[in-house]
């Protein structure tokens, strides 16, 4: 018999002073091919406390690894820019050094070595469209910045806290990838998330690309854009960007059958062997909405994220989602000490082993047996067939079971459990199932 699954929502932390470890052999480097079976950690070092905030990820490691994740992409954490800046992360004033909060380069070393052990890779997020006005290039290298009309240096279109880079000059191309395959060197770096990839011509990414790939095969990379041309310049993961706003309107009120739409839409054009990254929330986000509403209430996150992972792209926790009692808007530009919810942990854990457990079957054929009341699908390939059923509300409902499931043997793959389904399943405010049939039903 089934057992509702209720879920709770929305807190991280972690400081630590531990010896450096030994030396530990890089994990074996997600190529593009294994993209969509990766969980990625998005890991905020701002909500780890006020400093040595490298430390304090590092010591959170062993959690989230053990949490599923096998990807860990560190927010900015290079030096702030002070000239005309809002402190935002994102202006950065050198791309080859670590700013003072965050710690040292031994401390990314010792970090990236860390995630080694535990089987995740690292990735850097990354700025190539425009630097802080007091970068260390507007002295060095001026050349490699966009113009005004006095011929000034000039800012970007969008933000007045950064300057444009002009990506015309070859000057501008080697420093860039002279730095990115710094990280790489010197602290073994497994790929970057690249921010505002539109701002920056294909052909550099290209170029990039492949030298990163050069360098140290299967660089994971993930571009800050819809457009599916990018994975044609070797990026592996894409955004989903409208997937968050569409499945807190169905928390909300919305219609559930209007996902599995979106979805299907959304998966035109992705090449196999590459992804979306799909997500609850992200750092922006996070920023401009109330995240304890997003979905409902609180509960609903966990729930929106079993979406995230069960609509086979590339699911993403960021660092709070796994935090209790979180209200209001996150600004990422805070500096705050989260503490992770071992309940929640242990909530995104099963989900994730879900995800990986469902890997055959989520490949294959969709079925959609949505209705006015709750998220239902199913996915079959291989002799085996998974179903997501996600209640959106805040009160209990009850769902007919698909014809074609009713009286099989299925593996509940969130309370790892088997049970022969019923003609209904009971889903709790804001309840979610994952249940598994295989061709041998028992």
């Amino acid at each position: 018999m089934l057992t509702s699954l209720a879920v709770a929502a929305v807190s991280c932390g972690g400081d630590g002073n531990e010896p450096a470890p030994g030396p530990s052999p890089t994990p074996d480097v997600p190529a593009a091919v294994k993209a969509s079976s990766l969980t990625v950690f998005q890991a905020n070092p701002r909500f780890y406390g006020t400093d040595k905030l490298l430390n304090a990820i590092t010591s959170d490691i062993p959690r989230i690894a053990a949490m599923g994740c096998d990807v860990l992409w560190l927010m900015p954490i290079y030096p702030v820019g002070e000239e005309k800046s809002i402190g935002s992360p994102y202006c950065v004033r050198d791309y080859t050094s670590v700013a003072d909060p965050m710690g040292t380069a031994d401390d990314l070393k010792r970090l990236v070595s860390v995630a080694h052990q535990n089987n995740m890779t690292v990735i850097l997020d990354w700025v190539a469209n425009h630097t802080a006005w007091d970068h260390v290039w507007t002295a060095t290298n001026p050349e490699r910045y966009a113009r005004d009309a006095a011929g000034n240096i000039a800012a970007t279109a969008q933000w007045s806290d950064v300057a444009q880079l002009d990506f015309s000059v070859p000057s501008t191309r080697m420093g860039m990838i002279d730095a990115m395959k710094h990280w790489i060197s010197t602290a073994d770096i497994d790929g970057f998330r690249c921010d505002y990839a539109e701002g920056v011509p294909h052909s550099f990414w290209r170029e990039a690309i492949a030298a990163l790939r050069a360098l140290k095969p299967g660089v994971l990379m993930l571009a800050e854009t819809s457009g599916t041309d990018f994975y044609d310049d070797g990026f592996d993961m894409i955004y989903d960007w409208n997937f968050s706003p569409t499945v807190s309107k169905i928390f909300n009120g919305g219609n559930p059958l209007s996902l599995t739409d979106y979805v299907a839409k959304s998966d035109q054009g992705v090449p196999e062997g590459k992804t979306r990254l799909r997500y609850a929330f992200n750092h922006d986000v996070a920023a401009e909405n109330a995240v304890d509403r997003m979905f409902g209430s609180p509960e609903g996150t966990v729930a929106a994220y079993v979406l995230a992972a069960m609509t086979n792209g590339t699911p993403l926790i960021y660092s709070s989602m796994d935090c209790e009692g979180l209200k209001g808007k996150l600004s990422f530009f805070d500096f705050r000490k989260l503490q992770p919810s071992a309940a929640l942990t242990e909530k995104y854990a099963a989900v994730n082993r879900a995800f990986k457990a469902s890997a055959t079957a989520r490949g294959g054929k969709l079925q959609v047996y949505s209705s006015a009341e709750a998220v239902m699908f199913s996915r079959s390939n291989g002799g085996e067939t998974v179903l997501v059923a996600i209640n959106p509300s805040d009160r209990e409902i009850s769902v007919k079971t698909p014809m074609a499931l009713a009286g099989k043997q299925v593996k509940d793959l969130i309370e790892d459990s088997e049970s022969r389904l019923t003609n209904s399943l009971r889903l709790p405010p804001y309840g979610y199932a994952v249940l598994l049939n295989t061709a041998v039903d028992k």
